[in-house]
């Protein structure tokens, strides 16, 4: 055998046991068993992630945030045309479209016969018709939405301690939910039996809570829907937010006392500068009919009249806008 076979036979042992060292050997050691073992070990230490990918979790954290709040103000925007049946739910009435304009029918009647026969003026009982037909019922829904509204809002606070104490005791939102439809005051216990019936249609709790707002438009409700929705969709610490959101509940409702506290001598004084023309023309009337009797008896006097209407409006209104803040 010469020098070259030998050679290229030691080279070919060579390769061999290089391969055999690289591949197999590690498996029989268990060196790749362990390598493998600490990269999932690794992997899988939140504690050893980067600054990058820290960084990265908490941007995707508020982009979640933020599309959900987007998401919301979307349907939020396209439900603000408020039907007429959503105006009498929010003013908790239990009646139909029909029945609302039966009943304007009849109060447009009553006031147009009255204004003629008070008046025998067909203007005035045109517009008794339009008083009648158009602006008692539409005071009427608003007077009742306002003071269902208020209720709700004195009594919401309370519900959402309900939740807080149960997410902490550990009962399920559903649970809480339920026990604030049997046991809570009005408007606040139908609103949320509502909410339970929707669950019970399939709906699921953010979507249900949702339709609140709708019902209730109020910031309140608005709040509690969002942090429902943002808490289903990106989790956290529910009881948390919520007492956070019940916190400034009652902020608010102290913030609107203090006002209408410190406000209550200007709608004092704005109501008796508003009474007093009308309080002196009937003690006017009283004491001296003929005297006055001009105001409507003349073309002049009934100018005057109109002209005294218009601007005892004017000044009611601006008034009512100097005295009224929203919170």
């Amino acid at each position: 055998m010469d020098l070259r076979s030998l050679l290229i036979i030691l080279l070919s042992v060579v390769a061999v046991a290089g391969a055999f060292y690289a591949l197999v050997f590690p498996y029989l050691t268990g060196e790749a068993v362990a390598e493998k073992r600490q990269a999932q070990i690794v992997a899988k230490v939140g504690g050893r992630r980067t600054g990058a990918e820290r960084i990265m979790d908490a941007a995707a954290r508020r982009k979640q945030v933020s599309d959900s709040l987007k998401e919301i103000e979307q349907r939020s925007a396209e439900k603000n045309k408020i039907s007429l049946e959503t105006r009498i739910a929010q003013a908790g009435l239990d009646i139909s479209r029909m029945h609302f304009f039966g009943i304007s029918g009849v109060l447009a009647a009553i006031t147009t016969i009255l204004l003629f026969v008070i008046t025998r003026s067909p203007v005035m009982a045109m517009a008794g018709l339009l008083i009648g037909g158009f602006g008692l019922p539409n005071f009427w829904l608003k007077f009742t939405t306002g003071r269902r509204l208020k209720k709700f809002t004195n009594e919401f606070p309370n519900a959402i301690d309900v939740i807080i104490r149960g997410v902490k005791a550990g009962l399920p939102l559903n649970d809480c939910i339920r026990i604030i439809a049997s046991e809570a005051a009005e408007p606040v216990r139908s609103e949320f039996r509502q909410v339970v019936e929707a669950q019970s249609l399939g709906l699921t709790t953010s979507d249900a809570i949702e339709r609140m707002p709708t019902r209730i438009p109020t910031p309140e409700a608005n709040f509690f829907a969002i942090v429902i929705a943002i808490q289903q969709k990106s989790g956290g610490n529910l009881a948390e937010a919520l007492t956070n959101l019940s916190r400034v509940v009652r902020e608010r409702k102290k913030m609107r006392d203090k006002v209408n506290a410190i406000s209550s001598e200007a709608k004092a004084s704005a109501m008796i500068i508003g009474s007093l023309p009308i309080v002196v023309a009937l003690l006017v009337y009283i004491t001296s009919p003929h005297y006055i009797e001009l105001l409507w008896t003349t073309d002049t006097g009934r100018m005057v009249l109109a002209v005294c209407a218009l601007v005892m409006m004017t000044g009611s209104f601006i008034m009512k806008k100097m005295i009224a803040f929203d919170i």
